[in-house]
């Protein structure tokens, strides 16, 4: 069995976030981690690599740095990374991402690619979706579960307060859930196996049957109109002592129109 797994190496919002002027985030300029979803989909391809003997590949496309998201995965016992980076792939919106990640994964051969159900720097959960489209591929989203069976994987879906039990045939892709499982630690001798690992690195050449339109910013349909750092919420309104709070908030209420 083989398992491609996208990740993503995404800020670290604790530590702030920049900007380009263009809108776009400047991924050079800020802390990274994995993406927590996709941390979560690696996780599971690891346990069907301990169940099954699996072989487990990650991918991810970013910055040159995004290789150390990809190291911390051999790390945790991932076989092989891919990186793929090029200066035309900067800026990609959902579509331009998913449309370059396809285009790799063509030269990859898998039963099963699992991503994240979303990644916390847009919480778009399209790029899954859309690479499955480009591939032709089932899909299941919202993975809380995932089993194998024969040559299908069955999978728990949430869905609002309940579940779906879903199966498809391999090859498929799966969305996972942070919460579909705990990720393991790196283990010493991951660590060194990542360190010593050679990470595949591609580029727009590199690329299958996709078409330059849809690569990179000019290739991203979505445009952004304005994009700021979190703004900070103004001093509050004090009431004052001697006034009835209750009739003072219904007063602020009805200047408003609120009521």
């Amino acid at each position: 069995m083989k398992v491609v797994v996208c990740i993503k190496q995404v800020p670290d919002t604790k530590g702030g976030v920049q900007f380009n002027p263009d809108g776009t985030l400047n991924r050079g300029a800020m802390l990274t981690i994995m993406n927590p979803d996709d941390k979560a989909g690696l996780e599971a391809a690891l346990r069907l690599k301990d169940q099954y003997g699996a072989e487990v590949t990650v991918i991810t496309m970013g910055l040159p740095k995004a290789a150390d998201v990809l190291m911390e995965a051999i790390a945790m016992g991932a076989d092989k990374g891919v990186l793929v980076t090029d200066r035309v792939l900067g800026g990609a919106d959902t579509w331009a991402t998913s449309t370059t990640l396809a285009g790799a994964l063509r030269k990859i051969d898998y039963d099963i690619i699992i991503t994240g159900r979303q990644a916390i720097d847009g919480d778009t959960a399209q790029v899954g979706p859309q690479i499955a489209e480009h591939l032709g591929l089932p899909v299941i989203s919202y993975a809380k579960e995932i089993k194998v069976e024969d040559d299908s994987v069955v999978v728990k879906r949430q869905y609002d307060d309940g579940y779906h039990m879903l199966k498809a045939k391999m090859p498929c892709l799966i969305t996972a859930l942070s919460e579909l499982n705990e990720p393991r630690y790196m283990t010493p001798g991951g660590i060194f196996d990542a360190v010593n690992a050679e990470i595949i690195t591609w580029g727009r050449a590199d690329l299958v049957d996709v078409e330059d339109s849809n690569l990179g910013l000019n290739g991203s349909p979505t445009k952004i109109a304005k994009a700021s750092d979190k703004v900070k919420k103004g001093q509050g309104e004090m009431c004052p002592e001697d006034t009835d709070p209750v009739a003072y908030i219904v007063g602020k209420l009805k200047d408003k129109h609120v009521i």
